[in-house]
């Protein structure tokens, strides 16, 4: 894949649902506080709540008697392909339904094998929804889709995790049936383990955590949630969780959780207050909170707006650095939030290098001018490098309404942030919306070597549904991201704008020497000497016979042809004024 960062975008896009940008199609779908009773045919009528009455569920499980499917949109964008997650065995797309709320997790010891869970709704004819999932065996090339964990159970805000050796958990709310429920799967999301209960009465966003170190808590599963109590942790695989107890963070948290390379536990609510404990990670210690900071991120968060009018337009991500350079035990935090000033919403992030106890000032992450733009669903992943990743919905290029997946990385702990990157085509998020107006409160994310793996939901084929989109930088195609590459001295960037220089073209005033020679036994070698950066390929013509070679950190390269004769010509196809004549024998 070429690069694709401070270059002219060349789009492509192939979406099938063009009437998902149809203000038609949008202005058929309920409004916020509407209570009309709208639907009609199989099922009693379902009335339209406002969607401040939380994540309880106001309608009946509706499953279609005749299930309808289509063609799934194709989703490409200047090489960057979405592949649809909610498909049935045949790869189609179910008519009818919804998917939203995306939460994924990676195996870390088989890249291959990931999991998203979502919020089914099986009919939009209905807010109810159920834990709906799907799993890939192949890096997100492929998705099965077996259905919901527990199907007619209410299921909402899915989260998941895997731990250290490869175990899935994936954590929901319910109302049916009150509480916090928990499910395992030891082979890749194909079968799971549960409900297990971990709260028996109605709790409101929770969010989940594993310890993946390899000190004493490594395992322990950590959960909060927006209630007194907000804070819970299980030692033993999610079995039992017997501490339960309140956090140094508010009562409605919105916020997530992560864990640092020393076993430290960091939490965050919607008000930005990070609090840490060191001793949770003790199996047989009741956690305290000694260190409890409000971090200044330049605005706060709203619930409710024009691209997800019923719903957050982003929560707080804490991050740790596990990687092994620099940066690591740094803890980041992003976040897409109302900042000061008129514009509507931006991505912001702030940075620790001190264990959480000191915050930087918190920098912008979108770069468009200020506006009219709403930068909504933030998210943020760390790389095994310490890169950071980060992506989110942006408006910048229509109405409201209409969103576009944008994507930046960071190879300096945030200080600065690379040019932003739209990576998938536009999409209307007020279509489709299952008797609740939003597509959820957020998306997942995590980060490898070449870059990142996004769980998303959109509406391309016009109607909710849940995506998969590898963000692969990675011009020069040798295994690493794009940035790190320049980062690490693998790949020059002469000219500052992010794209390691083999992949920007030849300056042919950098080749310094160029030799040709043919010997009496008709071994013909080419040498070019240059100051071109390491990986420069530069193709050899010889008489037609072209040969690739690539330039070593010397800016050195050769090739030897054998069994010769006759007058040969050889030249650099890329800098045609460097050729020679030789006779062989």
């Amino acid at each position: 894949m070429t690069s694709k960062v401070a270059r002219v975008l060349s789009v492509v896009v192939l979406v099938l649902a063009v009437r998902s940008m149809c203000p038609d199609a949008a202005a058929a779908v309920p409004r916020h506080g509407d209570r009309a009773e709208r639907v009609t045919g199989e099922g009693p009528p379902v009335s339209i709540l406002p969607d401040d009455q939380g994540e309880r569920p106001f309608g009946p499980w509706i499953v279609p008697s005749v299930r309808t499917l289509s063609e799934p949109a194709l989703v490409l964008f200047n090489g960057f392909e979405s592949v649809q997650v909610n498909v049935d065995r045949n790869g189609m797309n179910i008519v009818g339904d919804a998917a939203n709320e995306p939460s994924i997790a990676v195996d870390p010891t088989d890249p291959d094998s990931i999991v998203i869970g979502w919020r089914q709704f099986d009919s939009v004819r209905s807010n109810f929804r159920q834990s709906g999932y799907g799993y890939s065996s192949d890096g997100g090339r492929h998705w099965t889709f077996p259905g919901s964990l527990w199907p007619g159970r209410f299921g909402s805000d899915p989260v998941l995790v895997a731990d250290a050796d490869g175990v899935f958990y994936y954590s929901a709310i319910g109302d049916d049936v009150p509480g916090v429920r928990l499910f395992k799967s030891a082979n890749g999301g194909v079968n799971w383990e549960g409900p297990l209960q971990i709260a028996a009465e109605f709790i409101d966003k929770q969010w989940l955590a594993v310890d993946v170190t390899d000190g004493p808590g490594r395992g322990h599963l950590y959960m909060t949630w927006s209630n007194g109590t907000n804070f819970t942790r299980s030692t033993d695989g999610g079995l039992s969780w017997p501490v339960r107890m309140r956090a140094p963070i508010g009562t409605t948290v919105w916020g997530t959780i992560d864990v640092d390379v020393n076993g430290k536990l960091y939490l965050v609510d919607r008000n930005f207050t990070v609090a840490a404990s060191t001793d949770a990670q003790l199996p047989g210690q009741t956690p305290t909170f000694p260190q409890a900071v409000t971090v200044a991120m330049g605005g706060f968060l709203r619930l409710g707006g024009a691209p997800n009018p019923g719903g957050l337009l982003g929560q707080p991500w804490i991050v740790t650095d596990r990687s092994v350079g620099p940066t690591r035990g740094n803890v980041y935090l992003l976040c897409s939030l109302d900042p000061t000033g008129a514009d509507p919403y931006d991505v912001h992030f702030s940075r620790s290098t001190d264990g959480g106890r000191t915050w930087a000032q918190a920098v912008r992450v979108n770069d468009e001018p200020p506006g009219t733009a709403w930068q909504w669903f933030g998210v943020l992943s760390v790389a095994p490098s310490g890169r950071l990743d980060a992506a989110w919905y942006d408006t910048r290029h229509g109405p409201a309404e209409v969103s576009e997946v944008f994507y930046a990385y960071s190879t300096d702990a945030g200080l600065t942030w690379s040019p932003n990157l739209q990576v998938s085509p536009p999409f209307n998020s007020h279509v489709g919306w299952p008797q609740q107006s939003k597509l959820g409160d957020y998306i997942g994310m995590f980060s490898d070597a070449l870059g990142a793996g996004l769980a998303y939901a959109a509406t391309f084929n016009g109607e909710q549904d849940v995506y998969f989109l590898r963000i692969d930088i990675d011009c020069n195609r040798n295994g690493y991201h794009d940035g790190d590459d320049i980062a690490s001295g693998r790949s020059r960037d002469d000219n500052h704008n992010g794209v390691p220089d083999e992949c920007e073209g030849v300056n042919c005033d950098d080749i310094r020497k160029f030799k040709v020679a043919c010997n009496e036994r008709g071994k013909l070698k080419a040498v070019v000497k240059s100051s071109l950066p390491q990986g420069t390929e530069l193709t050899l013509d010889n008489n037609g016979d072209r040969q690739v070679i690539t330039l070593n950190d010397a800016g050195r390269g050769k090739f030897k042809w054998q069994n010769q004769s006759g007058r040969r010509t050889v030249a650099i196809v890329e800098c045609p004024q460097y050729s020679e004549v030789v006779d062989c024998p």
